[in-house]
């Protein structure tokens, strides 16, 4: 299962109702929170018309924090909007199942559907699972602070997928990023969308180790980096900040989602065919960002330009 997956959850989840009491229904949301404010996006089924249900329905016994919850999901930009895959807006919570159900036509899910007991009965699927029951589903179990992958742009794109379309902000950050084919491929799979995505990239201005080490003229990186990026740029509809440090080692992948350390960075090979990406907790993801942020004292910065 990739780093970031995708859920639905029918508003029956979010009320009280649907549970024996109210403590269950919050021991319930309590176990999904994190996972979705941490880990997770959730679709806004119809278009908004999930979230302005869960928000402005006040005919229904919602549990207290559930509004918290959405807004949270909505100013971390977790939520994404997808169309409508049924004619009619549903009229109760097996119609939302079924809504939500009908957008893996267009769109998988990496994740899957949170119901409650009386939706889950319509809904025998493995796509389908009740939130008090959410460890017996192979798609919750499955979730891990790592994967193992193969260093090949094909699993780079697959475990990427859902970073590199929704976030609003990414910061590549390789000491020898090179601006390959294989890279420029997977940067272009966050372009094509309005608005588009902030994108830095981070690389140190030498090249090899040790004695190997060679400094590089600054104005030659920003000509390689120009001449390999400006034209895909373009035909994305993307534009990117590149930025040239004296000096760092460890690689990463930043975005208002979700923090990523890469230890091969984004560099394909056989040798080591397999690498492993762990998940940055919360506060490891924002330290990063802190240390490439130009008033950071931690590095000096040789060169910054945008492209195109």
């Amino acid at each position: 299962m990739p780093l970031l997956a995708d859920y639905a959850v029918t508003p029956d989840v979010f009320d009280v109702d649907s549970y024996s009491n109210e403590d269950a229904c919050r021991q319930s949301l309590e176990l999904i929170r994190e996972t979705l404010l941490t880990e997770g996006l959730v679709r806004n089924l119809r278009k908004d018309e999930w979230r302005n249900l869960l928000l402005n329905d006040n005919s229904r016994s919602w549990y207290r924090r559930s509004k918290e919850i959405i807004r949270k999901l909505f100013d971390q930009q977790r939520l994404i909007e997808v169309d409508p895959a049924l004619p009619n807006q549903p009229a109760d919570d097996q119609g939302w199942c079924a809504e939500a159900l009908g957008t893996c036509q267009a769109f998988p899910f990496s994740g899957g559907v949170i119901v409650t007991e009386s939706v889950k009965k319509a809904y025998p699927q493995n796509l389908v699972a009740r939130i008090d029951r959410l460890g017996s589903a192979e798609w919750w179990a499955s979730r891990s602070p790592s994967v193992t992958l193969d260093r090949s742009i094909r699993d780079y794109k697959k475990h990427l997928d859902l970073i590199l379309r929704y976030s609003n902000s990414l910061m590549f950050t390789d000491p020898y990023l090179d601006p390959v084919k294989e890279f420029v491929d997977l940067l272009i799979h966050a372009g094509n969308r309005t608005p588009p995505p902030s994108i830095e990239l981070h690389r140190v201005c030498y090249e090899g180790s040790g004695p190997n080490r060679e400094i590089l003229n600054v104005e030659d990186i920003e000509k390689n980096f120009r001449d390999r990026l400006e034209s895909h740029l373009r035909s994305a509809g993307l534009k990117v900040t590149v930025f040239v440090w004296d000096d760092f080692h460890d690689r990463y992948l930043i975005s208002n989602l979700i923090g990523l350390s890469l230890p091969y960075g984004f560099g394909t090979g056989t040798y080591p065919r397999l690498t492993r990406w762990t998940r940055l907790g919360r506060c490891d993801r924002d330290s990063v960002q802190r240390e490439f942020d130009k008033a950071s004292k931690q590095h000096k910065l040789h060169k910054q330009f945008p492209i195109p």
